[in-house]
């Protein structure tokens, strides 16, 4: 049955929208664009006829054409020959080759290329170490020729590749033989071969971070399973920044600068313990090493604490330590492998090296690693060869790349949160010791709006609920300091802009009331 929305009520909706702040097209298509994305106005309803809401709102025919032009340009309404335009999302289709429309389209879509002249900040990734990646690729090639005869198939993953991972884990306190990894596209190519082999089943429950990581989470979902939310404590307020300094594998402040802290640990290993007693889910998807988004580090004793309470309900402990390598301060951790032989480690060069490298791994019991290989080849039979071999030397030489990358993002991660206390004071950056980014409490719900106004102030936002269940983390946001300096200055300013916006136009701010205290990280 098709669904229309009446002139009276979507007026009602609307509430005082013309608030001066914008032309009125643009403040009608930004309330309207905020209400489909509230579910306020619902996916494929019909909205009013431009002349009866002209005549519902008081205004003219022709501002209403307007704003229905716009959202039909954004991707928020659709409408065929002589029919009522209908309610929609945008687009997530390839670009038209030189269309505007779909320049429009994908432009607040994560995950998919940016226009030229939009600051991505949806991704925390880094470009690629230069010449360290080129001479990989330039060894592998030479190396390439002795494996042509044979079929280039192999679902655990080329021999070197896997001995590199092997020794790395065996040098930093894990024993580990390359019968024991196998090499993926990626860690979410990993992540997936292991929700397919250990939780399978529709309804199969994943305790998880809350906040984290949105692929993760959408993975979660994907394979039909139930993410069980564990909150993170809320970071406390005034502690460490920029000047704190590390002693004993700890940081320390050097005194308040505004920043939050990240807490006693950074996670509540009681209502972790709790959740893992009394839901058993099959399964436990964490990030210890600089978790995403917050940037925190699990200690030791809490590692300790989820390895006995995960093997005491029966669940499998899957720990992402793509970030690991990315140890802005020196802290000091064990892989949470050294604590028990039944966790699963997933990896990746991704952040340390580069996304465009898709090489990630998996390292398990080996009996675990033959289920994974058996799961795999129902998505693929094996990587490309030459990627495989380049990571082989990347792995080997891990650190060659890494003491000028890592003063680098030092530096930005300093310049970012100096913007933020400079340009958005009512925002509270928690200082995050490792990672690519900056988990902010904003002074408002207003995550979401600020994503849907970003384009429009020329950047890409992944909204805070992305990291969350159920709509949560409205108040919050991600913030990679993964562009050069100049670039974050023009994006915070961009924030502010938007954040402004916003302020003087209170119509367009999304009608949300606080998150729940258990669902802030």
């Amino acid at each position: 049955m098709s669904v229309s929305l009446t002139p009276g009520s979507l007026a009602r909706l609307l509430g005082e929208w013309n608030v001066g702040a914008a032309p009125a097209y643009r403040e009608l298509a930004d309330v309207v664009r905020l209400l489909i994305l509230d579910g306020r106005v619902a996916l494929d309803v019909a909205l009013p006829s431009e002349r009866s809401l002209a005549a519902a709102l008081g205004i003219s025919r022709t501002t209403v054409t307007a704003a229905y032009a716009l959202l039909r340009e954004q991707g928020f309404l659709s409408s065929g020959q002589g029919s009522r335009s209908r309610s929609c999302i945008p687009s997530q289709g390839p670009l038209h080759a030189g269309g505007h429309d779909g320049a429009l389209r994908l432009s607040g879509a994560p995950g998919l290329a940016v226009p030229d002249g939009i600051l991505d900040l949806a991704y925390a990734s880094l470009p690629a170490s230069g010449e360290v990646v080129h001479r990989a690729f330039a060894a592998a090639l030479t190396e390439l020729p002795a494996l042509l005869p044979g079929f280039g198939y192999d679902a655990l993953g080329v021999g070197p590749l896997r001995e590199a991972i092997a020794a790395r884990y065996t040098a930093a306190g894990v024993p580990t033989t390359a019968a024991q990894v196998l090499v993926t596209s990626g860690a979410q190519h990993a992540l997936n071969i292991v929700l397919r082999t250990l939780a399978g089943r529709s309804g199969t429950t994943v305790l998880v971070e809350h906040p984290s990581y949105p692929n993760a989470l959408d993975a979660i979902r994907a394979a039909g399973c139930r993410p069980v939310p564990v909150a993170m404590p809320a970071a406390a307020p005034g502690g460490t920044g920029h000047n704190g300094a590390v002693h004993g594998g700890r940081v320390h402040s050097a005194g308040g600068n505004g920043l939050a802290h990240n807490g006693a640990g950074g996670w509540d290993l009681e209502a972790m313990e709790t959740a893992l007693l009394q839901q058993r889910p099959a399964m436990a998807y964490v990030v210890p090493d600089f978790h995403n988004p917050t940037g925190r580090l699990m200690p030791d004793s809490q590692r300790r604490r989820l390895v006995k309470a995960a093997a005491a309900s029966g669940t499998v402990l899957v720990v992402d330590e793509t970030l690991r390598e990315l140890n802005l301060d020196g802290a000091a951790s064990t892989p949470m492998a050294a604590f028990s032989p039944a966790v699963v480690s997933l990896g990746s060069l991704s952040k340390s090296h580069w996304a465009g490298l898709r090489t990630g791994w998996i390292r398990a019991s080996e009996p675990l690693i033959q289920r994974f290989a058996a799961a795999r080849t129902t998505l693929d039979l094996g990587g490309p060869v030459v990627e495989q071999l380049a990571g082989a030397h990347l792995v080997n030489a891990m650190t060659e790349p890494l003491p000028d990358r890592l003063a680098a993002l030092r530096e930005n991660r300093h310049k970012l949160v100096e913007l933020i206390r400079e340009h958005l004071p009512g925002w509270e950056p928690e200082w995050p010791v490792g990672g690519l980014s900056v988990w902010c409490r904003l002074p408002a719900p207003i995550s979401t709006a600020l994503a849907v106004l970003a384009p429009d102030v020329g950047i890409r936002l992944a909204a805070g609920p992305r990291f969350g269940v159920g709509g949560a983390f409205e108040q919050y946001l991600r913030l990679p300091f993964t562009l050069p300096p100049e670039q974050l200055e023009t994006a915070v300013l961009a924030l502010r802009s938007a954040q402004d916006r916003l302020e003087a136009s209170p119509q367009l701010r999304r009608n949300l009331s606080s998150p729940p205290a258990a669902a802030i990280a």
